[in-house]
């Protein structure tokens, strides 16, 4: 870990001040390293997995309007076949907001203000750089992308109208992330909370009425449900930034005068590099994915669109815990406090586990109602009752592998992250998949899930070891 106390305070005539129990910021700050962990971890997550079972549940209401398009079945699959763009947005900015939220927690348990600041400053102007990059992609490849899956002229209109508007208006939700993660870093989590459940519960008020076409309101299809989540993104994004240039929040923003610094940017994508291209691969396995099923049929496509949608309703609160747990390892982590970091990650683990366990019995239970939500035609329920409780037979060890994540970006390796998420992915899901599907056929596509998080697994354990035994085992114990 890479720290700069000596250099910051040698050049500069000011003195960094002292975090102070009777002040707004040293008061966030020091809960962070003295309030009791499981109700540290319950304060900072809750507020995050509410915001993110919104968010999962805007994606479910979505998806059940898109269903009505039609049959369902070719609405669904061009959303489908256009998901893992929106994956790669996310994963953009969700990765640049964890290194952020990385460093700025580390440097904050270090009082290190001066460069937690900093780094905070380049992340609003990092939002623009990235989303440079989707304009352009949505401007010029939306119709090809869309193309190189289906000839089906009514999944390339809609695919292609749902591409270029989420990719061209995505400023809004990239600058949104970044601020969401600065918050988050100093141990705010509520207003983060706020901006994105004002954003998620406009999304879902203006889906029905923009897809449907109800109160007067154009009937727009597949591209409604695009143009209304933008609408919540920039209302999200609005409100955040008044959050940030109004309220005193334990960094602060200083762009007028801003250059970039590359020892910070180095910094930030040291973690957030490898968590970008580690998200970024769950958009290219979908890609891969949608590729293999659509050789079998629409149908099953649109199967694993809908799995996605379920899965996030379960995953999603697993996320947002991550959010509250790694401002609490990365700022213990940066305190040199073992017990505390040790407590934080069983905490982090055990509410994990309950989460995916009560997700793994929904699958299991209920796959038939919960595919009707959207409007399933028969051949879907007949793909999806098999693919949903074979997928989720994963959940379990999923917990695991997503708390030890957030654990190696937290202490500023998530290389390892990287490499767990590669090998789950990449290098096995897909060649699974695709032997499975050309030697024993699409009801075995989807044990290539969880055959594939049981090796991952096995890795997460080798690396948290490796990482206990080098850097954690000799912290003092506070």
């Amino acid at each position: 870990m890479n720290q700069n106390n000596s250099k910051y305070d040698k050049n500069n005539t000011t003195e960094l001040p002292e975090v102070k129990s009777t002040d707004q910021t040293g008061k966030e700050l020091n809960k962070m390293g003295t309030m009791p962990v499981g109700r540290l971890m319950m304060s900072m997550s809750l507020p995050a997995m509410f915001s993110m079972i919104i968010n999962a549940m805007y994606n479910i209401i979505d998806s059940i309007f898109i269903g009505m398009i039609g049959d369902g079945e070719a609405a669904l699959a061009a959303v489908t076949l256009v998901f893992p763009i929106q994956m790669l947005m996310i994963s953009v900015g969700v990765g640049t907001g964890v290194g952020l939220n990385s460093l700025i927690s580390r440097r904050l348990g270090e009082k290190n203000y001066l460069e937690a600041n900093q780094a905070a400053s380049h992340g609003i102007v990092l939002s623009f750089f990235n989303w440079i990059i989707f304009a352009v992609f949505g401007l010029f490849f939306s119709s090809a992308f869309v193309r190189a899956f289906s000839e089906s002229p009514q999944i390339v209109k809609d695919g292609t109208s749902f591409c270029f508007i989420i990719t061209v208006f995505s400023l809004f939700l990239l600058i949104q992330i970044n601020i969401e993660k600065i918050l988050q870093a100093t141990g705010n989590m509520i207003l983060p909370m706020v901006s994105s459940l004002t954003g998620a519960i406009v999304n879902i008020v203006l889906n029905p009425i923009l897809i449907l076409g109800l109160f007067g309101a154009p009937q727009m299809g597949v591209a409604g449900s695009a143009t209304a989540t933008i609408i919540g993104q920039f209302l999200s994004m609005v409100l955040s930034l008044i959050f940030l240039f109004t309220l005193k929040l334990g960094v602060s923003i200083e762009l007028r005068s801003f250059k970039i610094n590359w020892d910070i940017l180095k910094n930030i994508y040291s973690v957030g590099l490898p968590s970008i291209v580690m998200q970024s691969i769950g958009s290219v396995m979908l890609v891969g994915l949608n590729a293999i099923l659509i050789a079998f049929s629409e149908a099953a496509v649109a199967v694993l669109g809908i799995y996605f949608r379920l899965q996030s309703f379960i995953f999603m609160p697993v996320f947002g815990l991550t959010q509250g747990a790694m401002p609490i390892f990365g700022y213990n982590f940066g305190a040199k406090n073992k017990k505390r970091l040790v407590d934080a990650f069983a905490a982090a683990l055990k509410i994990a586990l309950i989460i995916m366990a009560a997700g793994l019995i929904l699958f299991q239970v209920f796959p038939i109602p919960m595919l009707k939500l959207f409007h399933a035609t028969p051949e879907m329920i007949h793909i999806g009752v098999r693919a949903l409780r074979l997928i989720s037979t994963c959940f379990l060890f999923a917990a695991f592998g997503i708390i030890c994540s957030t654990l190696f970006q937290a202490t500023g390796h998530g290389t390892l992250s990287l490499y767990v998420s590669l090998l789950r992915q990449i290098i096995l899901i897909l060649p699974l998949a695709w032997l499975l599907a050309h030697f024993a056929g699409l009801d075995y596509v989807w044990l290539s899930f969880p055959m594939a998080e049981l090796f991952a697994l096995t890795a997460s354990m080798f690396f948290l070891r490796k990482i206990y035994q080098k850097e954690i085992r000799n912290l003092e114990d506070k």
